[in-house]
C-alpha cells in the first residue's frame, strides 16, 4: 500500500482555559508548514508539546490522521477541519491508518516510522474543538489515528509518498487496540500477543486482565 503525505502540521502555543498543563499552554493547535520537516527520535522538529506528561517521547513522536477519517468528522459536526484540526502532525491520504498493524513500518520522505498505538481523546481535545461529548463520540468512531516512533531520522515535506515497507504477522490493528481499550474489553488478551505495543500499553492491559507480567 502507498498513500501520500497530505500536509505535515507543527504545534503553536495556543492558551486555552482547558489545556491540560498546569500553565495552560497547549500545543494541540498545529498548522500546516511548507517545506520539509524533520522527524527525530523524540518527536518533530519545531513542534511544540505544552504537556509532556501525555505527549511526545520517543512512542509518541509522531502522530498521523487520515484525511479522510478527517472528512467524516467535517460532514458530522458541519465545519471545516483543516490539517492538524486533530493536533497531528502528518495528514494522510490514501493510508488505513486504523487498520495499520501494531509494529509496521512506514518508509516517508527520508524518514522510517513504526506504528505504536492509538492515540486516546482527551478534554484538552474535546475543548479545542468546543465539543463538550468528544470524547464519547471520539470513542464510538474508533478511528483515532496513529502515534509513530521514529526508527530513522530524516525529513518529511507535504506530498512524500507512505508506504507500509514491513508488517508484523500477527495482524492487530491500531482500531483493535483502541476498541479492546476502550468499548471492547473482550478484545484485550489478543493484545497480549503484540511484542510492538509500547510496554507501557501492556502493562495496563495485563493489570486489567490480571495477568502476571
Amino acid at each position: 500500500m502507498t498513500g501520500r503525505v497530505a500536509a505535515v502540521n507543527l504545534g503553536v502555543v495556543t492558551q486555552a482555559r482547558w489545556a491540560g498543563d498546569a500553565s495552560g499552554r497547549s500545543g494541540i493547535d498545529k498548522r500546516p508548514v511548507d517545506g520539509p520537516v524533520l522527524l527525530r527520535a523524540d518527536g518533530v522538529a519545531g513542534d511544540f508539546i505544552g504537556e509532556r506528561a501525555h505527549h511526545g517521547g520517543p512512542e509518541q513522536a509522531v502522530y498521523a490522521y487520515a484525511q479522510e477519517d478527517a472528512g467524516w468528522w467535517s460532514a458530522e459536526l458541519g465545519r471545516d477541519l483543516r490539517p492538524g484540526g486533530f493536533g497531528e502532525n502528518l495528514t494522510t491520504w490514501a493510508v488505513d491508518v486504523t487498520g495499520a498493524v501494531i509494529g509496521e513500518r512506514w518508509a516517508v520522505g527520508s524518514a522510517l516510522l513504526q506504528v505504536t498505538k492509538p492515540r486516546t481523546p482527551c478534554t484538552t481535545f474535546a475543548g479545542f474543538w468546543g465539543v463538550p461529548d468528544l470524547i464519547k463520540r471520539f470513542t464510538v468512531r474508533a478511528t483515532p489515528g496513529a502515534y509513530l516512533r521514529v526508527l530513522r531520522e530524516g525529513e518529511v515535506s507535504a506530498g512524500d509518498p507512505v508506504e507500509v515497507v514491513d508488517r508484523p504477522a500477527h495482524g492487530v490493528t491500531i482500531g483493535e487496540v483502541f476498541r479492546a481499550t476502550s468499548l471492547e474489553p473482550e478484545l484485550l488478551p489478543r493484545l497480549l500477543d503484540v511484542p510492538e505495543l509500547p510496554e507501557s500499553t501492556r502493562a495496563k492491559v495485563r493489570r486489567r486482565l490480571n495477568v502476571a507480567g
